[in-house]
């Protein structure tokens, strides 16, 4: 049986530096968690295949602009079978002000009749069958399958993918080795949100050009050598 003061060493060794480096994440996202319980995705939709036409027109283009141009689109067209009756040049009118919108139209077009051909006008709720689906690359895919069907995945955008090599979370050079990262080290009650807290921090605090640090919840968890504070 140990002793008193074996026991009393015990209890004061230091943490290891794999054991600093949990209880750091998993303050970082006790914060963010405590800062916005219920986060949500910013691009506007109405039910699952908006969603994931959303987020096809969402590449390369602001959540923003994308909502100006689908708050009318959705009213005449809010399930493939109307998407597909609207037609190419249908979308293309409503979609003309997002970047690269004639591809975007096509793939739209193209995916609507997938699921209606394959899946019975429903979205697919797994990852392959999603990624099979034209203009739907693995970030697409993770941002439905978070958002619709509530899959404790994270889908690596460009502020997602800054945030994490800033802080840094994880370090990598692609956005596959930084999910894959980040899928290992998120505890398991957070991955649920973690896709939105972080963007939402990179899209409003942590920004590119300059990381707006006097405001940050987190600044005293960040290692990034540019900090302003």
């Amino acid at each position: 049986m140990p002793n008193g003061k074996s026991s009393l060493a015990k209890a004061r060794c230091p943490a290891s530096p794999r054991g600093r480096e949990a209880a750091r994440i998993e303050e970082i996202f006790t914060r963010l968690e405590a800062a916005d319980p219920h986060p949500k995705g910013e691009l506007e939709h109405v039910n699952v295949f908006t969603l994931l036409v959303a987020v096809v027109l969402s590449a390369q283009a602001t959540d923003a602009g994308v909502n100006k141009a689908t708050r009318a689109l959705f009213k005449v067209a809010d399930t493939p079978e109307k998407m597909l009756a609207l037609g190419e040049d249908g979308l293309r009118e409503h979609i003309k002000t997002i970047g690269l919108y004639p591809t975007k139209a096509k793939n739209v077009i193209a995916l609507s009749a997938q699921l209606i051909e394959k899946h019975g006008g429903d979205v697919p709720c797994d990852r392959e069958a999603l990624q099979a689906l034209p203009g739907v690359g693995r970030k697409t895919a993770n941002v439905v399958l978070n958002i619709a069907f509530h899959v404790p995945v994270i889908a690596v955008d460009t502020h997602i993918f800054r945030l994490s090599n800033r802080l840094p979370l994880v370090s990598g050079k692609t956005v596959e080795q930084v999910e894959a990262g980040l899928e290992k080290i998120v505890p398991e009650r957070f991955k649920l949100h973690a896709h939105h807290w972080l963007i939402l921090h990179g899209r409003y605090v942590c920004k590119a050009r300059r990381p707006e640090c006097e405001r940050c919840i987190i600044a005293d968890l960040c290692r990034f050598e540019g900090k302003t504070i």
